[in-house]
């Protein structure tokens, strides 16, 4: 079976990138370290099994791995959203640098000026990079505070010209309440954009949600996992499909 879309958006949460264990006593996962470079390695291979097969991909990063700019109540929330787009610009730099070395050409891109760092973000330079082969992550979130990666994610799909934006997250489909609190919540194969606004299901925050709907541009929200990310590539249902129509 070939690929579905020709262009896409692949939004890699920043927690995901995580090295992790479980801690006994608690049953909980931890954070142990910012990167694991097994599953990026992973996530390349994947992405070079769909750059083979003549899909462009351009990839948003979250900075979860390391520090939320929303959840850092000592710092303004402005300030705290700054050093969340640095994050983000940091785990670009090291999917590219990881990718690179596994044989999938690709470039950092970041929305806030660094230029020793990485090359600012146009669309016009995107454009030139994926027509030259390259796989493009983009760094540094909407380069404004106040919006998450998830809206970044959205925007830069909308802005490539993306057939989809897929959201690779912790959690596996969008359902009608938090199914670690709530036995009783039910999961939503397919879901209206306007019906996820309307019920305000936080899986998506609801700027990404609006300038989807707005757009008209497709999600696909499903477990990040490189098995997942090539079924949905393929358009089978890996999680929940988020519609615009």
């Amino acid at each position: 079976m070939g690929f579905k879309y020709k262009r896409i958006l692949l939004k890699l949460s920043g927690e995901a990138m995580a090295l992790k264990r479980k801690n006994v006593a608690t049953g909980e996962t931890e954070i142990t370290g910012p990167y694991d470079t097994e599953f990026l390695k992973s996530i390349a291979k994947t992405v070079k099994e769909l750059t083979d097969g003549g899909v462009q991909v351009g990839i948003v990063t979250g900075g979860g791995n390391v520090f939320r700019g929303a959840q850092a109540k000592e710092f303004s929330r402005a300030r705290a959203d700054d050093m969340g787009m640095l994050v983000t610009v940091m785990n670009a730099l090291a999917v590219e640098n990881i990718f690179n070395q596994n044989g999938v050409k690709s470039i950092a891109m970041t929305a806030v000026e660094m230029n020793k760092v990485a090359e600012l973000f146009t669309k016009r330079r995107a454009e030139s990079y994926f027509e030259e082969g390259y796989t493009v992550i983009f760094g540094g979130g909407t380069g404004n505070p106040y919006f998450s990666t998830d809206t970044a994610a959205v925007l830069r799909g909308c802005e490539i010209n993306a057939d989809a934006v897929f959201l690779a997250k912790n959690i596996d489909a969008v359902y009608s309440a938090d199914p670690k609190k709530d036995p009783a919540a039910v999961k939503y194969d397919t879901i209206p954009c306007k019906t996820m606004i309307e019920k305000g299901l936080k899986v998506i925050d609801i700027s990404a949600s609006t300038i989807a709907a707005g757009a008209k541009m497709p999600m696909e929200l499903f477990a990040l996992t490189a098995e997942n990310i090539l079924r949905a590539a393929k358009g089978e249902r890996v999680g929940t499909t988020i519609t615009v129509e």
